[in-house]
């Protein structure tokens, strides 16, 4: 099934001048720069700015998937409960599913397998883009919402260990230097 019958996709908030900090901001700006290269979302570290008045649909919900348009990487982040306001920035796009579990989709999304078919429908010379258009033409398949739920689980446990294997390594690496200096001074008179 198209994505473009799966969910709303449509272009971020268009700011019309550079985005300044504002401390007392109404709003927390979602941009590419929030995004991590796992497809994490950091909103605490956004810029906050007065939005204004009347641009309700452009507001945040748990659920809302984002979607880098430009540039190399052109995965799919989701917005979590306790966003508060927030708002994304042109020209990423809002992904908001329905019919579809929005943790399946974000999966589906970052495949390496639709990675590969996103770049496809990129274009551009210099800076690569989708637009909404094409991403709206992107085949989804959709198995039935049990097992939706059980491909967004078994995927978030796989990069839980991804993550819990890192960490290993690290404590590991550690862990060996810090022997191997205390075998050094032990056997230095």
């Amino acid at each position: 099934m198209y994505l473009g019958r799966l969910a709303e996709v449509q272009m971020g908030f268009p700011f019309r001048s550079r985005l300044e900090h504002d401390p007392q901001g109404d709003v927390a700006v979602i941009q590419m720069k929030d995004i991590d290269g796992a497809n994490l979302l950091h909103a605490e570290e956004a810029i906050r700015v007065m939005l204004p008045k009347g641009k309700t649909r452009h507001m945040l919900r748990a659920g809302d998937l984002l979607f880098r348009s430009r540039g190399r990487s052109n995965g799919a982040a989701q917005v979590m409960e306790g966003i508060g306001s927030a708002v994304l920035s042109a020209p990423m796009l809002l992904i908001r599913p329905r019919g579809v579990l929005p943790e399946y989709l974000c999966w589906y999304l970052n495949t390496p397998a639709t990675q590969a078919q996103l770049a496809a429908m990129a274009e551009g010379t210099s800076v690569r883009m989708i637009s909404a258009e094409a991403l709206k033409t992107l085949d989804v398949p959709l198995p039935p919402l049990d097992v939706q739920r059980r491909i967004a689980q078994a995927a978030a446990l796989a990069e839980q260990e991804k993550t819990l294997l890192a960490r290993i390594a690290t404590l590991r690496e550690r862990l060996s230097t810090q022997l191997l200096i205390k075998f050094v001074r032990e056997a230095t008179p």
